[in-house]
């Protein structure tokens, strides 16, 4: 029975929410056993917990050789400040398991992609149990973990893939948690900006993407209404920087903050 650790290296969630997943595992996939850390639910500021507790919880999951996968709890912020230190810290029993997440915990899964530590996969998240439809954002992790491929973010094809928010993106550029993308399909998505913010976002990532096979965009959503229209949607600002860096701009990508949001593994996928 694969076993699941599960952290929050970012922010906390909430008891009853880790119930509500829990209980989905149970009815649903009796073959995983999860496992939640109590430290997804502690607090201190905006963060699940101070940074060395953040820290001390990830590593105990990543090294538990009783563990198969560490599944990051939420995204929102804090990941990028124990990535480095984390992955300093992790054994030899890291080195096999999946970590699973998107959004914040880009930081960390850039980060072992980059060391070539564990495998790292975008995938929705615990707390994405509070989403619309959100019982099935957990699901599709949840049969990717039981080995159900048609999870898969259907685009995907020989080309090394790798799936970012683009802020987070954007953080990592120019970071020593910054891995080398040359040769593969960059996925990115957003939430929450103002689409002059993405253009700058673009502005920024796309200079440090030379020599990629392609940028796909996924969804682009809950945009704030500015003072005066931008002047393009996503897509276009997408293909206007893509253009501006001679990068291929292979169209949609089905990721995104929603429960819709699709697996993606660091990496090929015929390899996970």
């Amino acid at each position: 029975m694969p076993r699941i650790a599960i952290c929050a290296p970012s922010t906390p969630m909430t008891r009853e929410d880790a119930q509500r997943v829990t209980a989905l595992a149970l009815a649903e996939f009796p073959g995983i056993e999860l496992q939640f850390h109590p430290q997804c639910f502690q607090s201190e500021g905006h963060f699940a917990g101070p940074d060395s507790q953040r820290l001390a919880a990830l590593a105990e999951c990543a090294n538990d050789p009783s563990i198969d996968a560490v599944w990051f709890a939420r995204g929102g912020y804090g990941a990028g400040r124990i990535a480095e230190q984390a992955l300093a810290g992790f054994g030899s029993a890291a080195r096999g398991k999946q970590f699973l997440g998107y959004s914040d915990a880009g930081y960390l899964l850039a980060a072992l992609y980059r060391a070539n530590l564990g495998r790292p996969v975008h995938a929705p998240m615990p707390n994405d149990i509070c989403r619309d439809n959100g019982e099935e954002a957990v699901r599709r992790t949840l049969r990717w973990l039981s080995g159900d491929r048609t999870t898969l973010e259907p685009s995907l094809d020989h080309h090394p893939t790798v799936a970012f928010n683009l802020t987070t993106l954007a953080m990592l550029c120019g970071t020593p948690l910054m891995p080398g993308l040359a040769g593969h399909v960059v996925m990115v998505e957003e939430v929450s900006e103002h689409l002059y913010a993405v253009d700058r976002l673009f502005f920024h990532v796309t200079a440090h993407l030379g020599g990629i096979a392609g940028l796909r965009l996924g969804r682009v959503s809950d945009v704030p209404e500015n003072d005066r229209p931008f002047g393009a949607e996503p897509d276009e600002i997408a293909r206007f920087w893509c253009e501006r860096h001679a990068i291929p701009y292979l169209g949609s990508a089905d990721i995104g903050h929603d429960s819709a949001n699709k697996v993606v593994p660091f990496g090929l996928a015929t390899n996970s």
